[in-house]
């Protein structure tokens, strides 16, 4: 995987014969949050200024969405390399931590990142599919929990958002069954800035707040892997 192309600042372009350099001169980093299904953008634009230091991706199966969040980016990060740099406007990282990628993370997540790699994975108003012979089709399922615990690390977060209550007993419903992962008490993280992210800053959240509707909040920690 080129990642030069999504996050130029950090990674060198491929070499002329083709191949991909190492980018351990960089430190080695890698992309750690991953917001599963990301819309128009509004949680990476919301989180990349406020944590410069981590590379996030979001991953979005519709291409034209796609496009318009890549198109955002681009046009944001040249914005903040023209901006004087004692304008108040001028983000510490100026959003070259933050990239987008066309994808269908139900078949293909392990394809994107190695094991354990994420800190923390994002799945903020899915699809709800409500027809009952649809629901297999929903983005947390018994099988697809596999896989993010898989990529997700030990003492990593899962945090999800809904406006669907059927949806949302659904998603913890799996969660607790789930050996690898266990909840944390929506208390524990009331002060948390990215759980106030995830909740008020993608472009589904904003409209449901202004139809007045409820949010339902789960965030579960991935557990240590059991010793074999």
């Amino acid at each position: 995987m080129d990642w030069s192309t999504h996050y130029p600042a950090y990674y060198p372009a491929p070499n002329d014969d083709g191949s991909i350099p190492s980018n351990s001169e960089l430190g080695g980093k890698k992309v750690e949050w991953a917001d599963v299904g990301c819309g128009f953008g509004g949680l990476l634009m919301a989180l990349a200024p406020m944590f410069p230091e981590k590379l996030m991706l979001g991953m979005e199966i519709r291409t034209s969405v796609t496009k318009y969040v890549t198109d955002r980016i681009a046009a944001t990060r040249q914005v903040q390399q023209l901006l004087p740099q004692d304008s108040a406007e001028k983000k510490e990282g100026g959003y070259q931590n933050v990239s987008v990628i066309k994808a269908n993370s139900m078949k293909h997540m392990p394809n994107f990142f190695a094991k354990g790699q994420l800190e923390k994975m994002f799945f903020l108003f899915p699809d709800p599919h409500f027809k009952a012979r649809k629901q297999k089709a929903r983005i947390i399922t018994p099988a697809l929990l596999a896989e993010y615990a898989y990529v997700l690390r030990p003492g990593g977060i899962l945090y999800t958002v809904t406006d669907v209550k059927d949806l949302h007993d659904w998603m913890a419903h799996h969660l607790l069954a789930h050996p690898l992962f266990t909840p944390i008490p929506n208390e524990d993280l009331k002060d948390d800035p990215i759980l106030e992210a995830a909740r008020t800053s993608t472009e589904e959240g904003q409209k449901v707040e202004r139809n007045g509707g409820e949010k339902w909040v789960a965030c579960f920690l991935r557990r240590e892997d059991p010793e074999e």
